[in-house]
């Protein structure tokens, strides 16, 4: 079993190959990481270079063709399915390009659906804190046709966090944003880290994204290739560029 005394995330030797026989593809090839909780880590690369697969298989959306993935002290890869949904509902917390929100609910009642589905007391004085920390607190009886793109992206940040997952993975959560509301989105971020505890993974292919990180790990034809403590933005292009 992994040692999990403050590690949110760890997976040993992970792969993952699409196909078989000559077409097979090796998205991951044998990855080793530790995620310390309390950071955020950027995960950068070039266009398939594996790093959507990598959180997809640390997440549970996705099983590895073989390797090993802790959640805490939980072993992802032993568990059945519907052992699976529940640590995600219960652990994670998602953010994506797309906001995923319910167009029928309010932005509280988005915040506040996974608990609900979960069959969880809402705890008020958290909430609360959630919807001051993002901004939306009085655009709460909203719905989100009703929203600003950056808001509605704060409502999934705050939806993310509401459960006090053990980490929140966003996929380029910027992606369908303008710069204005990105960079919003990315102090909003990054607050989450600094001032609630949260441990956060992001996957990115902008540099400006990767530079509010701490820590960034790129991938090369599914391996690690460079795992460096965070640069600055013109830092992290000139690594980028060089792959």
């Amino acid at each position: 079993m992994a040692d999990a005394a403050g590690i949110a995330v760890r997976c040993e030797d992970l792969r993952r190959r699409y196909g078989e026989g000559q077409a097979a593809i090796d998205a991951l090839a044998g990855v080793d990481l530790e995620f310390p909780a309390g950071q955020l880590t950027g995960i950068v690369g070039p266009s398939g270079s594996g790093k959507s697969t990598l959180m997809h298989c640390l997440a549970g959306l996705d099983r590895p063709t073989s390797g090993r993935v802790w959640i805490e002290s939980t072993e992802l890869t032993s568990l059945g399915d519907s052992a699976l949904t529940k640590l995600r509902r219960d652990k994670l917390g998602f953010v994506f390009q797309f906001f995923n929100l319910i167009p029928v609910l309010s932005a509280e009642e988005n915040v506040t659906l996974p608990l609900r589905i979960a069959g969880r007391d809402v705890d008020g004085e958290w909430l609360e804190t959630l919807l001051e920390t993002v901004g939306i607190a009085d655009r709460r009886r909203h719905r989100p046709a009703e929203l600003s793109g950056g808001q509605q992206q704060r409502v999934a940040i705050a939806r993310a966090l509401i459960t006090r997952p053990a980490v929140v993975f966003a996929d380029e959560p910027t992606g369908n944003l303008d710069s204005a509301s990105s960079a919003d989105v990315l102090e909003l971020i990054r607050r989450s880290v600094d001032e609630l505890g949260r441990t956060v993974v992001i996957v990115t292919h902008d540099p400006r994204v990767a530079s509010y990180a701490d820590r960034l790990v790129m991938l090369v034809d599914g391996k690690v290739s460079r795992d460096t403590p965070v640069m600055s933005e013109s830092q992290v292009h000139e690594l980028m560029q060089t792959v």
